[in-house]
This record gives C-alpha cells, sequence and structure tokens, in this order.
C-alpha cells in the first residue's frame, strides 16, 4: 500500500509542476527576503528553531518543514500588512519576530485532537523565561490558539495581536494549495496507512475542504492571494482524483 501511496505522490508531483508558483511570492519578493532576513538572522528567532527542531515530529505532514514555510510567509505577510497600515518599523519588526516565534510553534501539539489549543498551552510553557512581554507572550499563543480552520477564535487584546494572528492564520492555509497535494497529504497517509478504500472514500470531502477554505483568509493580502493557492490545490486535486478512479480503480 504504501508503495501505491508513493506512486499517486508522484503524479501529484509531476501534476504540481506544470503550475508556476502563486502569484503572492513574485509580488511581494522584497517582503518574503525580508522575512528570510529575520528568520536567519534573529538569535530569539533561531532559539525557537532549535528546540522546534529537536521537538517537533516530522511524520504527520506538519514538521519542521512545514513549520518553517508557513513562518517565512507568515513573517512575509506582516511586513506588508503592517506597511498597509502605517506601521513604524521598529514595531513591525517585533511583530515579525513575534509571529516567526508562533509560526515555528503552532503544530508543536499536531497529533493531538486539540492541537491548537494544547499547542497555545505548551507554546506558554516554553517561552514563558523568553525575553518576552506578557501582552507579546499572549499574542503568540493567540496566535497559535487561533490558527485552525472551522475552530472558534479568541480576540487579541490588541490590534496588533490580531495582525499577528491573522498572519499566521493566513500563512498556514497557503499550504492547503500546492503543498497539501505534494507532501502534505502523503505524509499523512503515510502515517495512518489507510486501506485504499477508505482514502477514496475520503478524498471528496477532503476536496469540499479546500473550498471553505478559500472564503476564510483573514488579512487583506491572504484575502488577495490566498484563493490562487486553493485554486492551484483544486485543481491539482481534481486532476489527481480523475487519475486516481481510472487507473487505480481495481484497488477499490
Amino acid at each position: 500500500m504504501e508503495t501505491i501511496y508513493a506512486n499517486i505522490q508522484k503524479i501529484a508531483r509531476r501534476i504540481a509542476s506544470g503550475f508556476p508558483p502563486p502569484d503572492f511570492y513574485k509580488d511581494h519578493d522584497s517582503a518574503i527576503k525580508s522575512s528570510v532576513r529575520v528568520f536567519e538572522t534573529d538569535p530569539l528567532v533561531a532559539k525557537v528553531h532549535q528546540f522546534v527542531a529537536m521537538y517537533l515530529e516530522n511524520d504527520f505532514g506538519h514538521g519542521l518543514d512545514h513549520a518553517t514555510k508557513v513562518t517565512v510567509d507568515a513573517g512575509a505577510l506582516m511586513f506588508i500588512e503592517s506597511g498597509l497600515a502605517g506601521y513604524a518599523d521598529g514595531f513591525c519588526r517585533r511583530r515579525v519576530l513575534i509571529l516567526q516565534c508562533a509560526g515555528l510553534l503552532h503544530d508543536i501539539k499536531r497529533k493531538r485532537k486539540n492541537h491548537s489549543i494544547e499547542g497555545a498551552a505548551f507554546a506558554r510553557e516554553v517561552l514563558k523565561d523568553y525575553p518576552f512581554s506578557p501582552q507579546e507572550l499572549d499574542d503568540i499563543c493567540t496566535a497559535i490558539r487561533n490558527h485552525e480552520a472551522f475552530n472558534s477564535t479568541v480576540e487579541s487584546k490588541t490590534s496588533g495581536g490580531n495582525l499577528v494572528s491573522n498572519c499566521l492564520y493566513d500563512a498556514d492555509k497557503f499550504r492547503w494549495g500546492p503543498d497539501n497535494f505534494t507532501s502534505t497529504l502523503w505524509e499523512m497517509v503515510s502515517y495512518l496507512n489507510p486501506p485504499f478504500s477508505e482514502f477514496i472514500a475520503h478524498y471528496p470531502k477532503g476536496m469540499e475542504s479546500l473550498y471553505r477554505i478559500r472564503d476564510s483568509f483573514r488579512t487583506t493580502t491572504g484575502k488577495k492571494y490566498g484563493p490562487e493557492f486553493i485554486d492551484i490545490g483544486i485543481t491539482i486535486g481534481k486532476e489527481l482524483f480523475e487519475i486516481i478512479k481510472s487507473d487505480y480503480a481495481h484497488l477499490t
């Protein structure tokens, strides 16, 4: 069964390779580079990254690679949104740092049923001795608490905190586009190893979730660019499902 899923992943990656990167990466290359610079040079982010690299499990589709992509894109969103809001450079830089720490930790309890709530509580314990103010720590934990789709959210006490939360959510949901079919789905399948009939039965429901995600982005930038990520994912998913039904029908 693992060989079958590995072969289907190869097909999905071949389909995905026919699409250019989403416009977000072309239109906001400068913001992405600025986010990467913070990620690679800030000692506080590096310390959190080191902890996450040791603790985060990589076998359920939401490991270190996923966390890193979310973290960098979230930081880019903060640079963009801070510019739109007219925030001072110092305030923006600090928000990016806070957001990147939240991004690295957001799936630290991914295998738990209420992973966003448990992850927020765990992050608070991990970061209690870090040089964050009480409000900054609240902002990190609230963002982690609010990153899961289709769940109720809690409001931050500040507009800056809500922006941290919304940027993290949108960056995480960008991953529901092409990444979902090139890596995430197959890492989860590898861990769960479901019967093929069960995989096929649940596939349409997973596709329905993509349509719901498409309309859930929260920041101005996310609302502009997020749907393209999801549309690419939907197109890949549809084409892949037709191939699965045709070439693997004998297994259902």
